[in-house]
């Protein structure tokens, strides 16, 4: 006699269409404050690397 059994599980039931989104608008909005942030980060970025650049090549 085995020491353990599975026990069967049925798959979920199909609930239909997913609903859309309720406030796209907001959606919107949280996505160009992170644009937003990232363009300055790239920014930020490009112009350590310029200012590193320089630096590097006053010193020879």
């Amino acid at each position: 006699m085995p020491a353990f059994t599975f026990e069967k599980i049925s798959p979920p039931a199909e609930r239909g269409p997913v609903p859309p989104v309720a406030n796209k608008k907001q959606r919107g909005a949280i996505i160009q404050i992170l644009d937003r942030l990232a363009e300055a980060r790239v920014k930020r970025s490009l112009k350590k690397e310029k200012d590193a650049a320089a630096r590097n090549s006053h010193a020879d």
